[in-house]
C-alpha cells in the first residue's frame, strides 16, 4: 500500500454502509482522517455500528440529515448507488466539496499493476476471466475487486508494487473516480443502461470513459469493435487502442474468424471449445484474451482457462440437468440486451422465465429472438403484461402468467420436454419483488432443487 498522507487530520464523511463503505471508513481512520459514517438505514446487525465506533468513527444512522452539509467536510466518500440528486449529496455538490467513491480511494493507495473493466454487460465474466488468465503467468499475487462484490480499497491495501489487481468498475463508481489510471482498461460494450441515474446516454458514456480519462499512449484501452459507435467512442481516448471483434471487424487485437479465435493473426483456439455458452461469452473471452496477451500470458494458459471456467453465478450460470431438461440461471440479465444474447446461446428449445421491474419500456426488440428460440414463456412481475404482448407478437404458443421467478419454475416444468432448456433470463431488474438479482437467482436455484426433490419423491 502506498504511504498516503493527504487524509491525515482531514474530516471525511462516508455515506453508505455497504461492503465498500465500511472498508473505506476503517481505511480512512488508518490514514489519519476524522471520519463520520452515515447510512439512511439502521443496520440490523449492531456489531457494524459497534465496530465503527470502536475505531473512533462517529456513526449517524436512520437518515441522511441535511445538517451534515453544514459541517466542513474536506471529502465525501459516497456509496456509488446514491444519486447526485440525493438532497444531502446535492448540498455537497453545491458547496463544491470533493465527492469520490471507494474505487478512487482504492486507487489512491494502490501501488501495483491495475487492470480495469467496465461496460454495460459482461463486466464480471470478463473481470474473472482476465484475473484467472493473468494469474496463470504470474509469480506475484493477482486478485480481483470492485463491483464484483469485493472491496477495491481493502484488496488494494493488501497488495504490493509487483502485484496485479483486476477491477470491475461500474459507471456509478467511475463518476467518483477522477484520478483512476489503469494501465490496461477494457470496455466490453455500451448500451443505454441506468439512464434513470445518469439522465442521458451521453452522461452514461462519459461516466464509462472515466476509465480511460487519465490514460496515455503508454497505456491500453481494449474496446469492442463490433459497432461503429463504439469505435468512435474509443477514439476519444488517448490510450493505445486494442480492438476485439466477434464479427471479424479488426485483426489488430483479438477476434473471431470462421469459428476460430485469434490474437493478431495468431491462432489461439476454436470458439466452440470455450466452455461458457453464447456469443456474449465469446466477446468476454476476446476481451480477456487481449488483456492476457498484453500481460504476457501464453496461449496454452489462456486455453486452459477458457476450456475449464464454467461461469459466474447468476450470469448464464449452468444449474443442473434433470430428466433431460437443462436449467440455467441468468438472473443478472436485467436489461433487454442481456436476454437477447442469452437466447442466442441456445440451439435447443427454450422455456423462458422473464419479467420484473417496470421501467417504462416495452419488449418488441425481443420478438425476433422469441420467434427463433422460445417455445414457451412464463412471465411475472410488474412488466408481465408488456412481456406477454411481445410473446404474443412472436406467436409463442404457450404463454403462462406466474407470481415470480420462484413460482415460475414448476409452471415451466409442466410444459417442458426432454431436450428443453429452462432459462431464467428476466430482461428486467428484480426490485419489484426481490432486493437484488442475486437474491432472485438464488431463489430460482432453490426452486429448481425443490422441484427435482418433489419429482423424485413421486
Amino acid at each position: 500500500m502506498k504511504k498516503v498522507t493527504n487524509y491525515n487530520n482531514k474530516k471525511v464523511l462516508v455515506m453508505g454502509f455497504g461492503i465498500s463503505g465500511l472498508n473505506a471508513a476503517h481505511l480512512l481512520r488508518k490514514l489519519g482522517a476524522d471520519v463520520v459514517a452515515n447510512d439512511q438505514a439502521t443496520p440490523k446487525d449492531p456489531s457494524i455500528v459497534e465496530g465503527l465506533e470502536n475505531d473512533g468513527i462517529k456513526v449517524i444512522t436512520g437518515s441522511n440529515p441535511l445538517s451534515l452539509a453544514e459541517d466542513n467536510f474536506d471529502v465525501v466518500v459516497k456509496n456509488p448507488g446514491i444519486p447526485y440528486d440525493n438532497p444531502l449529496v446535492a448540498k455537497f455538490v453545491e458547496k463544491k466539496t470533493s465527492i469520490i467513491t471507494e474505487a478512487e480511494l482504492g486507487w489512491q493507495i494502490f501501488e501495483g499493476h491495475l487492470v480495469s473493466v467496465t461496460g454495460s454487460n459482461g463486466k464480471t465474466t470478463t473481470t474473472t476471466l482476465t484475473q484467472l488468465m493473468i494469474a496463470k503467468n504470474n509469480s506475484h499475487r493477482v486478485e480481483y475487486a470492485g463491483n464484483i462484490g469485493v472491496s477495491f480499497s481493502k484488496v488494494a491495501a493488501e497488495l504490493g508494487p509487483e502485484d496485479t489487481l483486476v477491477t470491475e468498475l461500474s459507471s456509478f463508481q467511475l463518476l467518483g473516480a477522477p484520478t483512476i489510471h489503469p494501465h490496461i482498461a477494457i470496455i466490453t460494450n455500451i448500451f443505454s443502461n441506468h439512464l434513470d441515474y445518469h439522465k442521458t446516454r451521453e452522461n452514461y458514456i462519459n461516466a464509462k470513459l472515466n476509465i480511460t480519462r487519465n490514460q496515455t499512449s503508454d497505456d491500453y484501452l481494449i474496446m469492442n469493435w463490433d459497432r461503429d459507435e463504439w469505435q468512435e467512442i474509443a477514439r476519444r481516448s488517448q490510450a493505445t487502442i486494442i480492438p476485439f471483434s466477434r464479427q471479424n471487424k479488426s485483426h489488430e487485437g483479438s477476434y473471431e474468424e470462421n469459428g476460430k479465435i485469434y490474437w493478431r493473426g495468431e491462432y489461439i483456439m476454436d470458439a466452440k471449445d470455450i466452455r461458457l455458452i453464447g456469443p456474449q461469452n465469446v466477446e468476454n473471452a476476446l476481451a480477456a484474451i487481449a488483456a492476457a496477451k498484453l500481460s504476457g500470458v501464453a496461449n496454452q494458459e489462456i486455453v486452459d482457462v477458457l476450456t475449464t471456467f464454467s461461469g459466474v453465478r447468476h450470469r448464464l450460470q449452468y444449474v443442473t440437468d434433470y430428466a433431460g431438461r437443462r436449467f440455467y440461471n441468468d438472473s443478472k440479465s436485467t436489461d433487454i440486451e442481456a436476454t437477447e444474447v442469452a437466447l442466442q446461446g441456445f440451439e435447443q428449445p427454450v422455456i423462458l422465465l422473464a419479467g420484473g421491474l417496470d421501467r417504462g419500456y416495452t419488449f418488441e426488440r425481443l420478438v425476433p429472438y422469441f420467434k427463433k428460440h422460445v417455445k414457451a414463456i412464463v412471465v411475472f412481475g410488474q412488466c408481465k403484461d408488456k412481456m406477454k404482448d411481445a410473446a404474443k407478437q412472436a406467436e409463442i404458443p404457450t404463454i403462462i402468467e406466474s407470481e415470480n421467478a420462484i413460482t415460475a419454475v414448476p409452471e415451466a416444468w409442466k410444459v417442458s420436454e426432454p431436450g428443453d432448456v429452462i432459462l431464467l433470463s428476466p430482461a428486467n431488474a428484480s426490485w419489484d419483488q426481490f432486493p437484488s438479482f442475486e437474491v432472485r437467482g438464488d431463489k430460482f436455484i432453490e426452486a429448481v432443487n425443490t422441484l427435482i426433490k418433489e419429482q423424485e419423491e413421486k
